[in-house]
């Protein structure tokens, strides 16, 4: 085998590393703060999907993938949305 094309991708993934730290630190002091219910569930899910899409664009190689193959992975995104209209047209029914 030859070395001769590798390419070492270590700062990229400590940099992502470091990220979802930070992302993660955010998400356990969120929930000791004095915010409403709603906000803080808000606040929790939005970091979620963060840090879902980091992974995702980082460890996944989504980056480095065709636009259609991009758009794919965000189908799923749009059943969360869905189920985010859905729950909100209930509590305000």
């Amino acid at each position: 085998m030859s070395d001769a094309n590798h390419v070492s991708h270590r700062r990229e993934y400590f940099k992502v590393f470091f990220m979802l730290t930070a992302l993660t630190i955010v998400e356990l002091i969120i929930p000791n703060m004095t915010l409403g219910k709603f906000a803080k569930g808000s606040s929790l899910t939005v970091l979620a999907l963060g840090k879902a899409a980091i992974v995702g664009w980082s460890y996944m190689h989504l980056k480095d993938e065709t636009k259609w193959m991009r758009f794919v992975a965000l189908i799923p995104l749009s059943a969360f949305f869905y189920a985010v209209f859905v729950v909100l047209e209930s509590m305000y029914r």
